[in-house]
């Protein structure tokens, strides 16, 4: 959907199925940023508002039907429904408070934590998804993840 290094001027809508924002870290490891799923936004944020190259990579996890808007609509929007500005600036401020607490849980939560607070958060996650992208989501390792769920 969307390559590193190239500008993300669509924003997605998630009808049906799963994206995944991913970037590859410094020591190559696959890191999962974002996870959207039905009746959820997702867009390279940073690229969106920019136009700047993206630094991260937008994948499709399942079968999927998506809407998308692009930046240029999405900013007309802006200028004729008012009501659209407000959606934005919930939506920023919601992906800003989502982003730093799960940011917090990686210095606060041990790992078993973070899996069961992922599990009562977005269950959708664990049932969904490959265990590879669960634990790269709550920054574990996959051999760690299959060890906490060895135990429940």
């Amino acid at each position: 959907m969307l390559s590193h290094g190239k500008n993300s001027q669509v924003s997605y809508f998630v009808k049906k199925g799963c994206l995944r924002l991913f970037y590859i870290n410094e020591e190559g490891k696959d890191v999962t940023r974002y996870i959207a799923f039905e009746n959820q936004f997702a867009t390279e944020l940073v690229s969106f508002i920019t136009n700047e190259p993206a630094q991260e990579t937008i994948q499709v996890i399942e079968n999927s039907e998506l809407l998308y808007i692009t930046h240029d609509d999405f900013r007309h929007l802006m200028t004729v429904v008012p009501k659209w500005k407000d959606f934005y600036s919930i939506y920023l401020e919601k992906a800003y408070v989502n982003n730093a607490k799960r940011l917090i849980s990686f210095t606060t939560l041990d790992a078993s934590e973070r899996y069961k607070q992922l599990f009562k958060i977005n269950p959708n996650i664990v049932k969904r998804l490959p265990n590879k992208i669960v634990a790269s989501y709550i920054n574990i390792s996959h051999e760690t993840l299959s060890r906490i769920k060895s135990k429940n």
